[in-house]
C-alpha cells in the first residue's frame, strides 16, 4: 500500500505526464528536446523561488515578499555593476547576502512578536518594491561580458535542445533543496513544526531558530531567483516579477505540498513549476487561445489539488481519531 502522504505527489506526476503526453500527441514538435530546454530555462527563476517557498509552507507559514525580492536583487545588481563598477559575481554575493539577511529579519519578527507571517511578509513585499524605485525608476541594462557569457552558455541535448546556465542553476537548486528538506536535521525540524508546532516545542525542537532559518532560506532562494532572472534578461526593472509570489505558491500547491504545512516534497514543487510551464507552452502552440487561459488552467488545477489535500487531511484526522 502507498502511504497517503504520497498521493498529492503522485497526482502531480500524473498530471505532468498527461499534459506533456497530450502536447506530444497534438503537436509533433513538442517531443523535441528544444521544447524541454526552453521549459527549463523559461521557468528557472520561478522554480528556484518556489523551492524557498516550499520550506516556508512546509513550516506552516507564507512569504509574500519573494516577487519583490527578485526585482530588488535585479535593481541592486544593476546599480552595483553599472554604478559602482563591481564584477557581476561580487554583485551576486552582495545581493544574496542582503536577500538572506532580509528573509532572516522577517523570520525574527514573526517569531519574536508572534505576528502572522502574512502580515510581516506583506510589509516586506511593499518595502522591497518601494526600495526598487528608490534605487532606480527605469529599466536598466546589465552590460558586462560575464552576463553575456552566462546568457549564451549552452550544453547540447540530443536533438535540437540545450541546457542553459539558468536551467543548470535551477536544477542545482532543486538538488540542494531536496538534500536540505529530506536529509538534514533542519529539514526534519521544518516538517515537525509544520505538522504540529506545539508538539515540536515539547519535543525540544528549536522552533524559534528554525523559523528564522526558514525565512532566511526563502530569502536566499528568492535572491538567487533574482540573480537568475537578471542574468536571463540582462536587465533590471522595478516592476519585474509582479505576482510571482502567487505563481510560486501555486507551483508549491500543484506540486503536492499541504498548505497547512508538514507534508510535501521539493521534487513535487519542481514538477509543479514544470506543469505551469507546459500549460503556457501548450497554449502558445495552439495559437487560438490568449495567454489568460494559462491562469484559468492553473486555477482549475489549484482547485483540484486543494480538494485532494482536504481529503487527505480528513483521512489523517480520521486515522488519528481511530487510534485515540
Amino acid at each position: 500500500m502507498i502511504n497517503e502522504r504520497y498521493y498529492p505527489l503522485l497526482a502531480t506526476l500524473a498530471v505532468c505526464a498527461l499534459l506533456y503526453g497530450y502536447g506530444i500527441y497534438e503537436h509533433r514538435a513538442f517531443s523535441d528536446t528544444y521544447v524541454l530546454g526552453n521549459l527549463l530555462t523559461d521557468n528557472a527563476f520561478l522554480i528556484v523561488t518556489a523551492i524557498g517557498m516550499t520550506f516556508v509552507i512546509l513550516s506552516g507559514g507564507i512569504d509574500l515578499s519573494v516577487g519583490s525580492m527578485i526585482a530588488f536583487v535585479g535593481v541592486l545588481m544593476a546599480e552595483l555593476v553599472g554604478g559602482f563598477g563591481l564584477h557581476p559575481l561580487a554583485a551576486v554575493v552582495i545581493a544574496m547576502i542582503v536577500g538572506t539577511g532580509f528573509g532572516g529579519f522577517m523570520g525574527y519578527l514573526i517569531n519574536k512578536f508572534d505576528i502572522q507571517p502574512f502580515i510581516i511578509t506583506l510589509a516586506g513585499m511593499f518595502f522591497l518594491r518601494g526600495m526598487c524605485f528608490v534605487i532606480n525608476l527605469d529599466s536598466v541594462p546589465i552590460s558586462h561580458s560575464f552576463v553575456s557569457d552566462f546568457g549564451s552558455f549552452r550544453i547540447p541535448l540530443p536533438g535540437r535542445g540545450w541546457l542553459s546556465a539558468s536551467a543548470l542553476v535551477m536544477l542545482a537548486a532543486v538538488i540542494v533543496g531536496i538534500v536540505i528538506a529530506h536529509y538534514t536535521r533542519f529539514g526534519r525540524n521544518v516538517y515537525a513544526i509544520g505538522g504540529d508546532r506545539q508538539s515540536a516545542e515539547l519535543l525540544g525542537i528549536p522552533v524559534g531558530r528554525t523559523t528564522v532559518q526558514v525565512y532566511a532560506l526563502s530569502g536566499l532562494f528568492s535572491s538567487l531567483a533574482g540573480v537568475v532572472f537578471a542574468f536571463y534578461t540582462a536587465s533590471a526593472y522595478p516592476l519585474a516579477a509582479v505576482g510571482v509570489e502567487l505563481d510560486a505558491i501555486a507551483a508549491v500547491v500543484i506540486g503536492g505540498t499541504l498548505l497547512t504545512g508538514g507534508m510535501g516534497f521539493v521534487i513535487g514543487t519542481f514538477f509543479g513549476g514544470i506543469i505551469m510551464g507546459v500549460i503556457q507552452t501548450l497554449i502558445s502552440f495552439d495559437g487560438s487561445l490568449n495567454s489568460w487561459w494559462t491562469k484559468i488552467m492553473i486555477g482549475a488545477l489549484l482547485f483540484g489539488f486543494i480538494v485532494l489535500q482536504r481529503l487527505i487531511t480528513r483521512s489523517f484526522s480520521g486515522l488519528r481519531a481511530g487510534a485515540g
